[in-house]
């Protein structure tokens, strides 16, 4: 694409007489100035790849440019999630003029934090400080407190078809029904999710949204089954991120993996039970010490008898969310005692268990218990609760598997099966990453919501702390940054079901989960003192968005192992 200058597109829309958002006359305004966008997005665009492609010659592999140089390639990481978010707004952009001055003001933060990522240390990416070029008219205007505080209490539309508009309102209205009225309860208390929550969520078919028609669901096959997912996550989770956004994400990760790794015997037998929420699962992969390193994971499945009728599984998983309350567990286990294979000795599993109490089970498989060979002595699992600052109500656990029996049938491909796990694994956390930002737009949203409300109905020397400009610019940065990250979700979710949208969903979640913190943390300052107590929803919301950058992926090792080795090996 060849430069434009950015004043090429310049648009004067004088307005002398009206009045600004602080009550002061505005200067001279530019209009939506998209090519001017493009063209400092272009310019930074080309300074990331030049990044990269120095990094890329500074040593003989992928892995050791990411080893030896871990601080330049987690930043360029950010940056150029930022930056592929800023493109996604530009076609949103093309919707209409607020949504295109929406899109200017996102750009120019993104093309800035970029930039802030690198000054002063331009040398660990092979640049120079007088590559970033002089002043620019553009970045100036957009970045202008007077510019973004317009959006204040002006977030833009989502622009969704009407299918999506009516599932974000089922969604909404059940959220607003049945979620609120527990959510702070449930934190306040460290409960439990409520079981009318899990039943209704079922009887609007919030668990089936991934599960194929021909199984029980409501998955086409089309574009629009993730588009689905991330609309409903985002209803849910703006009602409660511990008892909503997150009840989904576990059926959906069992579900992909079933869809694509599963026998067909498999798949009738257990989709239309995930599905009806007949049962519920959780997801059994992290271990005490091996978190983001799945493939060094030592949980042990072996095998009993040739051919084998079932596995003993045994090992301690953690942070094993929901696994109190779910039926069955989707564990990922070594099934080839070969720990040179690395993740190639992996294989996936559904693990039958009772159901437990919120607050820590033990139980025991007596023989003749889920297929156990009679034969066999007991089997043991037990789960302790891991006691969390936020993200309350599902519980999260340290679970020991001592001989823990598993019929041959439930490993996830049958025989052709083994040595597959963490592919399947893989299958469900990529959408898992797609949801934790869709949960986190949940979150922010919330929270922007909440103070917006609290800003008008607060006043401070006689006005409303709404009317401030330091207010106004922090409310308009919140909306820019969530319609932004809202946009960019959709635009993963069409990828996604296309089988692509791989890396942009690791981007979509390293960007929107550390954007929500922020969002989160000045929607709590602009409460004061109120948002340090526990009388207003925000101090939940801001204790819950800080888990969004560590599961699904931690923030470090989603930028370097995923995001940054796929840069430098497409360089």
């Amino acid at each position: 694409m060849s430069p434009i200058s950015p004043d090429s597109h310049k648009v004067s829309l004088s307005s002398p007489n009206s009045d600004g958002p602080t009550g002061q006359t505005n200067r001279q305004e530019l209009g939506p100035d998209l090519r001017g966008a493009e063209y400092e997005l272009d310019k930074m665009e080309a300074l990331v790849d030049r990044a990269l492609n120095y990094l890329k010659s500074q040593g003989s592999s992928v892995n050791q440019v990411i080893d030896t140089h871990q601080v330049a390639c987690y930043e360029l990481a950010h940056a150029k999630a930022g930056l592929a978010m800023a493109r996604s707004a530009l076609e949103y952009g093309a919707l209409g003029d607020l949504e295109a001055q929406l899109a200017c003001v996102f750009c120019a933060d993104a093309i800035c934090d970029a930039r802030s990522r690198v000054l002063f240390r331009e040398d660990i990416w092979g640049l120079r400080f007088d590559d970033f070029g002089g002043e620019s008219e553009f970045l100036t205007y957009w970045r202008s407190p007077e510019v973004v505080a317009r959006f204040a209490q002006t977030p833009g539309e989502r622009h969704l078809d009407s299918d999506f508009e009516l599932a974000a309102e089922t969604f909404r209205k059940f959220a607003e029904n049945e979620i609120v009225p527990h959510a702070e309860h449930v934190h306040r208390t460290n409960g439990d999710v409520p079981e009318s929550v899990i039943s209704g969520l079922a009887e609007i078919g919030g668990f089936g949204l991934s599960v194929p028609e021909s199984f029980g669901g409501f998955a086409q096959g089309g574009d629009g089954d993730y588009l689905a997912m991330v609309v409903a996550t985002e209803e849910l989770s703006r009602a409660s991120l511990g008892i909503g956004g997150s009840l989904i994400t576990r059926p959906e990760i069992l579900t992909r993996a079933l869809v694509k790794g599963g026998t067909q015997a498999q798949k009738e037998t257990w989709l239309p039970r995930l599905a009806s929420a007949e049962i519920l699962c959780a997801v059994a992969v992290t271990e005490p010490d091996y978190g983001s390193d799945v493939a060094g994971i030592t949980t042990t499945a072996t095998p009993c008898g040739d051919p084998p009728s079932g596995y003993l599984i045994r090992g301690v998983k953690t942070w094993c969310t929901f696994a109190a309350r779910a039926d069955v567990l989707m564990l990922l286990a070594r099934s080839d005692p070969d720990r040179s294979k690395g993740h190639r000795g992996l294989s996936m599993f559904i693990v039958n268990k009772p159901v437990g109490p919120g607050k820590g089970f033990e139980f025991t498989q007596n023989p003749g218990e889920d297929q156990r060979p009679a034969d066999l002595p007991p089997g043991h699992i037990q789960g302790r609760p891991i006691d969390t600052i936020g993200y309350r109500g599902m519980h999260s656990y340290e679970i020991s598997l001592d001989d823990w029996w598993v019929p041959a049938n439930q490993l996830i491909g049958e025989s052709d099966g083994l040595g597959r796990g963490f592919y399947l694994q893989m299958e469900g956390f990529e959408n898992g990453r797609l949801q934790t930002a869709a949960r986190a737009v949940g979150v922010m949203q919330a929270a922007y919501e909440a103070a917006l409300d609290y800003a008008r109905a607060r006043k401070v020397f006689g006005s409303p702390i709404v009317d401030y400009e330091l207010t106004q610019q922090k409310l308009g940065r919140m909306a820019v940054i969530i319609q932004a990250a809202r946009q960019f979700s959709y635009q993963v979710a069409r990828l996604m079901a296309k089988g692509e949208g791989a890396m942009e969903a690791s981007m979509v979640k390293a960007y929107v989960c550390r954007a929500c913190e922020w969002v989160t943390r000045e929607a709590l300052q602009i409460h004061g003192g109120m948002g340090f107590a526990e009388e207003f929803p925000i101090s939940r919301y801001f204790v819950d968005a800080r888990v969004l950058s560590i599961f699904e992926g931690a923030d470090e090792t989603l930028a370097l192992k995923v995001i940054a080795r796929r840069l430098l090996e497409l360089a």
